[in-house]
């Protein structure tokens, strides 16, 4: 599967999309913590819960719109993701799934996430 898979669509598992995301930051040499980081930061959602099996009954979008504590900083993310500038979206869900596609795409290039 490609990550491309994410811009295109959000209704599947989010199971499978962090199983890409984690693909991905691997492939370029990040590890799996690093990724864990990055979720924990934006979403609230601590390792534990991402061995748990909701992420596997939950479609991304809901994972991403039940995140136990959304990150309010997320709007000072600023960038493309899949093309898109991520300060332009104005619907909640899809400036979540953008501003996770940024932030993996950013951990992924080695660059530093403060």
């Amino acid at each position: 599967m490609d990550v491309s898979l994410v811009c295109a669509q959000i209704d599947g598992p989010a199971r499978r999309y962090v199983d890409l995301y984690l693909a991905k930051v691997e492939r370029k040499g990040r590890s799996r913590e690093e990724l864990w980081a990055v979720i924990e930061w934006l979403l609230g959602y601590v390792p534990s819960d991402l061995a748990d099996e909701r992420l596997a009954a939950a479609s991304l979008a809901a994972w991403l719109d039940d995140a136990p504590a959304y990150n309010p900083a997320a709007s000072l993310v600023r960038g493309k993701a899949c093309g898109i500038d991520v300060s332009q979206i104005e619907d909640p869900t899809m400036h979540r799934v953008r501003v996770l596609d940024k932030l993996v795409d950013e951990l992924a290039k080695g660059h530093p996430l403060e």
